[in-house]
């Protein structure tokens, strides 16, 4: 075995997610890029009932076909 696989601290489902501390910081790592990412973004913001009343409308629409 590598000593990177041997020095990774293993985690249990109570403590975190992730099975390693590496794995929690890359994901940490790479959600906080995409949360900064969006805080930079120029576009206008879309409202929130605006989103709401798309996503009913698109679910009601996969449902009228299912049914």
């Amino acid at each position: 075995m590598s000593d990177t696989f041997c020095s990774m601290t293993k985690l249990t489902p109570i403590e975190s997610e992730f099975a390693t501390t590496e794995e929690a910081e890359a994901y940490d790592a790479w959600f906080r890029a995409q949360v900064e990412a969006s805080l930079a973004d120029p576009r206008p913001g879309i409202p929130h009932d605006q989103v709401m009343a798309e996503l009913r409308a698109l679910i009601e629409a996969k449902k009228a076909k299912q049914a």
